[in-house]
């Protein structure tokens, strides 16, 4: 039986766990030690070979893994898979370096710089020698990445939110192995992008702390990536997300931070970042800073430079329907001085959307289009022009009655709730968004 002293050091390594054993030279003995100090506990040698030898069917329970990271500072599910690279650590052997030189102190210092780098340059070859991304597997994520953007405004969450969290958390998997450094950029854009979509979906779940921690996680992913517009779309992200929390201070502040990422990469982002920071403005009181927003973002899109952020489509770049749909928001907070400029941005928007094709279309930003409308209309006193603003948006199925959608419409309840007038169609129109606002989007238990 081999023991648990020679082991380590004699056997080709089954298992990364045993790899980096075998680099350290540490015995099973060393390893069991270890864990003792660690956990307070035994391992037992018969579990510790099987550890090393990959002999498992499943994962260590929680504390073993978390002794092995804490030991080896690299995740259990790595340690306990396959070594980097072939697996050989060759050992310096001084007598086949160099020759014997005259002088012994010089000899010793050679011996040991060159030793010393050449364990270095192996255990380099054994991180990079064998990439876990291959050029296929890249093309395949970002096909499925795409692909999400764009099913995200037109699908139902519900449909979505599987195969959103798997990507992600499958992106995530192969940061953490080994890439060409063009590839690690790439899978860092590819994670910022999966992460926003993950912050859509529990911003539109009503979770805003959740979807604060995806959004800077998006954020995260994109300073690692040194992708200026992905950053400045991160930002634009949390200014939304912020904005339909009701924390507009913090919105006008996101929105802020990322205007110095946009104004390097000059994508839509620029124009998401100043169309944000408009209805903000606006919804704080300070409409004439709101208007001022909304030109900010028309300039933008004169000098808009599409990148690859861009080239994702969907929820990843930003329309020009979009933008005026956000105009005609920012001034629906400003009453009765801007009611006609409301209608006519909501308009326009409307009519960009049913001129747009079909993979530009986004079911909730025509529904907040369409209360932006209805909000014109009851200022101007043209209820049931405003019902018929609405009628699209109240008869949305709850799959798609979003948090984003149902605030919009709770908006057109507010401002309805301000006038002093009586008649059926207000009241029919105040019921019917009570109703709609009383069943709203809840992924099944």
């Amino acid at each position: 039986m081999v023991t648990g002293e020679t082991m380590v050091e004699d056997e080709l390594p089954r298992t990364r766990l045993a790899q980096l054993m075998k680099q350290q030279h540490m015995t099973v003995q060393d390893l069991r030690d270890r864990y003792r100090e660690i956990t307070g506990t035994e391992l037992s040698e018969r579990q510790a070979y099987r550890w090393l030898g990959g002999d498992m069917k499943g994962q260590p329970y929680p504390h073993s893994q978390a002794a092995l990271e804490q030991m080896f500072c690299e995740s259990a599910a790595r340690l306990l898979g396959p070594p980097h690279g072939s697996g050989l650590v060759l050992q310096a052997h001084p007598n086949d370096v160099i020759a014997p030189p005259h002088d012994p102190a010089r000899q010793d210092w050679q011996r040991q710089v060159l030793a010393t780098s050449a364990q270095r340059a192996r255990e380099f070859l054994s991180r990079t020698e064998v990439p876990n991304v291959g050029a296929e597997t890249l093309d395949q994520l970002t096909d499925d990445v795409r692909g999400l953007t764009v099913d995200y405004q037109q699908k139902p969450l519900e449909t979505l939110l599987g195969k959103m969290s798997a990507t992600q958390s499958e992106i995530f998997s192969l940061l953490d192995g080994r890439q060409r450094p063009s590839q690690t950029l790439d899978l860092f854009l590819l994670a910022g992008v999966a992460s926003g979509l993950m912050a859509r979906a529990a911003h539109d779940l009503n979770s805003p702390q959740e979807a604060m921690t995806h959004a800077r996680a998006a954020f995260t992913a994109a300073d690692n990536a040194g992708h200026d517009g992905l950053k400045a779309w991160a930002k634009g992200l949390q200014s939304l997300i912020a904005y339909w929390a009701g924390r507009y201070d913090d919105s006008v502040r996101y929105a802020g931070e990322g205007s110095q990422f946009a104004q390097r990469s000059r994508n839509t982002s620029a124009v998401w970042l100043a169309a944000g920071e408009a209805r903000t403005l606006a919804a704080l009181g300070r409409y004439e800073e709101a208007r001022d927003a909304v030109n900010r973002a028309t300039e933008a899109r004169d000098q808009v430079r599409r990148d690859d952020l861009d080239e994702l489509g969907g929820f990843c770049t930003f329309n020009r329907p979009r933008q005026l749909y956000y105009a005609a928001e920012a001034l629906a907070w400003a009453g009765p001085d801007y009611a006609d400029q409301t209608e006519q941005f909501a308009l326009e928007a409307t009519a960009a959307y049913e001129a747009a094709p079909a993979s530009e279309r986004a079911f909730g930003d025509e529904a907040g289009t369409r209360c932006a409308l209805a909000i014109a209309r009851i200022t101007s006193g043209e209820f049931e022009g405003a019902a018929d603003a609405m009628a699209g948006v109240l008869a949305l199925p709850v799959a798609q009655r979003t948090h984003g959608v149902v605030t919009a419409v709770e908006h057109v309840e507010n401002r309805l709730a301000t006038l002093d007038a009586d008649g059926r169609a207000i009241d029919e129109l105040g019921d019917s968004m009570r109703s709609f606002a009383s069943q709203r989007l809840a992924l099944p238990q």
